[in-house]
C-alpha cells in the first residue's frame, strides 16, 4: 500500500484530503481529522472520480 499523499492543488493549508493508492483501488481521508478513519473505493470508482476531476479542469 502506498503512503498518504495530499494533492500537488492543496497548496500549503491543512483544509484538504488525502488519499493512499492500493491495488483493488484508494483511501480517502480528511487531513484535519485523520483520526475518524477514511473511506474506502474500489479502482473503479476511484478511476471514475480521477476522470470526472481531469475533466473538469480542462
Amino acid at each position: 500500500m502506498s503512503d498518504w499523499h495530499k494533492s500537488s492543488y492543496s497548496g500549503g493549508t491543512n483544509e484538504c484530503v488525502e488519499s493512499r493508492e492500493h491495488e483493488t483501488g484508494a483511501d480517502v481521508r480528511d487531513t484535519q481529522n485523520r483520526e475518524l478513519g477514511h473511506l474506502t473505493f474500489t479502482r473503479t470508482e476511484w478511476n471514475a472520480f480521477v476522470e470526472a476531476t481531469l475533466h473538469s479542469h480542462r
